[in-house]
Parts: C-alpha cells; structure tokens; sequence
C-alpha cells in the first residue's frame, strides 16, 4: 500500500479554553492567543498560509482567504488534560475518569516499598515545577543519592536523579520499578525520569528523560494498524505514552531533532508515523516562558514548508496538539484547551473542518485513509479532505 500517514503532536498548543475549562481551574487559557498577544504579535508566515489565522483571533496570524491546508479545532472528549489522555484520545480511546493526581504527594507506603524495591531513600514528595525542585532539593539529592520524588497538577510520579550520582540506567530503572508498582488503585497515568546535571544554583535538567505510561484499556489506532500489518514509527516520546505497545520509536531531545526525524521518515519511510514536539510543553509552556514558547512557533514554522514539500502523492501529514500549556497563566500546568488541526497532502482539499466534538476524529480519518476499518470514538472527516 502506498499511502502513507503521519499525526504530528505539537506538545500543549492548545488554541483557547474547551467548553468545561471551568472545572479544571482553566478558564482563560488560550495557549496560542494569550502567547502572541504577550510578545506582541506572532511573525509566522508559514501557519497563517496553511489557516491557522481562520481558526481563531490571534495577533500577527491574519484570516488566508486561500489556505493551503485543511483547517480545524478539535475538544477534548476524554477526562483530564495530560499527554497520555490527550495521544489516546487522538488515536481513538476515551477514559471516562481522569487519572488520579496527589495534590499532597504520594502515600508513605509507596515511598517506603519504592526505596525498599531500589534500595535507595526519597526525599520530597512535593508538588511543584522541575526547576524549583531541583533548587529545593538537588544540593542534598547530590549528598545524599535519594531520589526526589515530585508531582503536578496532573498524575505523574517523577523521579530526579544527577547523573553524576545516579547511573541513567539505574534511574530508568527505577522508574520501571514504580511503573510496575502504580497500578490501580493509584493508577497513576505516567512515571517520568528526570535525570539532571550541574551544581547548586546551577541545575540543569537533561535530555535524557523516560515517560513510562499506563497501559492502555482499549484497543488504539496503533493495535488496529499493527493487526492490519501496517508498519508504524515513533518519534518523540509517543511510544512511551503507549507503554511502547505497537509502537517503537527513537526518543528525541529537541523539536530540532524530532523535525530531522520525521524529515527522514517522510524521505524512507512507509506506513503511519506518530510524532511528538515537546519543547513546547516542556521546555517553555511549564516554565512559564512565553518568548520561549513563540520561538519554538518560529522554529517549526521555518521547517513546516519542507515537511510539506516532502509529502508524496498519497500522503496525509495532520499537525495538531493534546492539551494547552498557556505560558502567560500563573499556573505551571497543562490547560484543558481545544486544540488546532492543519491537514496537508497533494490531495487535500482546504476546507473548513470546523470544531470537531473530540480528537479521536483525527484518529478515524487516519485509519479510514489507512485503509483500516477502526474508528475508535471518532467519526472519520475524510470525506471532507477530499471532496
């Protein structure tokens, strides 16, 4: 089969508040809006052609009476604003129930099995910003080779290690240990490794990260496409948020890198490639760091027209996001946002595609020009691609 497909996640650029922001504390979350307001206007040409203007009032993004692309927004269906829930939603699941959080750290029982298990103490067990915590508690995690043990917002148990005093093998190990022991009832979403590196006043998070997610309850994009024999990559950290079931990928430590990867999928490549650029949420968006966020726009925005270029005949490249992460909000945290959708491809027609009651949509269409039967909880807009 010839056709090809590519769902490419631009971690937490949301584009406005969903319908039921109120009960997630994210009423005036607008990721993209509030951000360009902020610098003063957006300068990206690229994204105004393909329509990103017409999906909502954002300064410096004109309304393109021509688009290039297909042009939409998708809400969220799905329970919660994190990235597991965001990419299973995108590949067709819907949980009915967020996942839990621990808004006053995680129970002392798990502390004491976790260091029992890794034969090492843990510090922490607090609620906070990465960087904070490492001012907090990387002096004595260095002294003393504990772990410290984090959380946010959203369900995840993060372990910070130095990688001059923690082996990366042993940290990512450990996580795995804590993956396998916050199963129900704790049913934590994701354990994430957060290796760093420097010196007190001086801490710097690396590259080397792990997301370890919960397994999937039904069946996703990924399974149907698996059983249909169609080859499927990752890039990012996307086969991490599937438990790496059905998917493998090559984990990336930048936007940069994650565009050269799919640039070399797009070149080589056969089947379905699920991506992820996380610089976005996690460089910026949870640092608070709007310039920050607005030059990780410019930087796709100047790589988006040889992506597109790259598409062949048969090809459907859809750019979207998983949740907001409005930098200009006082909260660190992922917003529950809406999210865009540019579809591109010879054969796309730039329609209009409206808002779409959840991002399992994007799933479906895929799967429809996949030529799989899988729909999961979405309703396929193919047909509207290609009149």
């Amino acid at each position: 089969m010839s056709r090809r497909a590519c769902i490419l996640v631009l971690d937490g650029v949301g584009i406005g508040e969903a319908a039921d922001a109120d009960e997630y504390g994210d009423e005036g979350s607008h990721t993209l809006a509030n951000t360009a307001r902020f610098v003063g206007g957006y300068d990206l040409p690229n994204l105004q052609r393909a329509g990103l203007g017409n999906l909502a009032a954002i300064a410096g993004l004109a309304v393109e009476p021509h688009p290039v692309a297909a042009h939409g927004v998708l809400a969220p269906a799905s329970k919660g604003k994190d990235s597991t829930t965001g990419h299973w939603e995108l590949a067709g699941v819907h949980l009915a129930q967020p996942f839990p959080t621990f808004p006053h750290g995680f129970p002392q029982a798990v502390l004491d099995e976790f260091s029992r298990r890794t034969g090492r103490p843990c510090i922490g067990n607090v609620v906070g910003s990465g960087t904070a915590i490492l001012d907090e508690y990387g002096a004595e995690q260095v002294r003393t080779g504990a772990w410290i043990i984090y959380t946010s917002a959203d369900s995840v148990f993060q372990v910070a290690a130095h990688e001059g005093v923690v082996p990366l093998a042993e940290l990512h190990a450990a996580c795995q240990v804590a993956r396998e022991m916050l199963v129900p009832p704790y049913n934590v979403s994701r354990v994430i490794a957060r290796p760093f590196v420097g010196e007190a006043g001086h801490w710097v998070r690396t590259s080397n990260r792990r997301d370890f997610s919960v397994v999937s309850p039904d069946e996703t994009l990924l399974d149907a496409l698996a059983a249909a024999g169609i080859p499927r990559t990752g890039v990012g950290k996307v086969d991490d948020l599937f438990a790496r079931r059905n998917l493998e990928g090559g984990h990336t430590r930048s936007n940069a890198e994650g565009i050269a990867s799919l640039t070399d999928w797009l070149a080589r490549g056969n089947g379905f490639c699920f991506a992820n650029l996380v610089d976005f949420d996690q460089a910026f968006g949870h640092r608070n760091d709007a310039p920050g966020f607005y030059g990780a726009l410019r930087e796709f925005d100047a790589a988006l027209p040889d992506l597109q270029h790259a598409l062949r005949e048969d090809d459907l490249l859809f750019v979207t996001a998983d949740h907001g992460n409005d930098p200009t909000t006082p909260s660190t945290d992922h917003a529950r946002e809406n999210v865009p959708v540019l579809v591109f491809g010879p054969r796309v027609r730039p329609v209009a595609l409206g808002l779409r009651p959840t991002f399992s949509d994007l799933g479906a269409t895929a799967a429809e020009w996949l030529g799989v039967a899988f729909r999961g909880r979405g309703t396929s807009f193919l047909s509207a691609l290609l009149g």
